[in-house]
């Protein structure tokens, strides 16, 4: 395993697009990085002391407390809820959308209030319809930003 000190990845993983995992995956492996799926449901993962899976009960923002909780400081957190990347800031960690978005402390203010709208738009009944497929240029960009933040924390 690697060093308790050392930054882990965190996956937010329900609703992490496999393709996503496959990549985590492979680089937590070839870099020997802790990588952590948290979810309410059971994930098939291939076998590595390099990853480990949390299983939480079903409910709201459940595994995403789960992951706050465990979090430190400089250590990596893949989800595409806003919020949990907002309090993963907060907590010193870095966070960065499946699409390869990285979240920062200057521009997740402008996304929480974005998303806030959007929710008042569809509660009134608007139909804003669902996010694009994930793109080659969303997996290209998820990958180079994982791949900095990996060369970043090398031991």
């Amino acid at each position: 395993m690697s060093e308790k000190n050392s930054a882990q990845i965190w996956i937010d993983a329900d609703a992490c697009p496999v393709v996503i995992k496959e990549i985590l995956f492979k680089a937590a492996h070839r870099t020997q990085t802790q990588t952590t799926l948290i979810a309410n449901h059971a994930l098939h993962m291939p076998p590595s002391q390099f990853l480990s899976f949390i299983q939480v009960m079903p409910g709201f923002d459940v595994a995403d407390n789960e992951i706050v909780k465990r979090l430190n400081v400089g250590d990596l957190v893949i989800t595409s809820d806003i919020p949990l990347a907002d309090e993963a800031i907060t907590k010193g960690a870095i966070a960065l959308s499946p699409r390869g978005e990285l979240f920062t402390k200057s521009n997740i203010k402008a996304k929480l209030s974005m998303r806030d709208f959007m929710d008042v738009i569809r509660s009134s009944g608007v139909q804003t319809g669902g996010p694009a497929p994930l793109s080659q240029a969303d997996r290209q960009s998820f990958a180079n930003h994982l791949d900095r933040w990996l060369n970043q924390n090398k031991r």
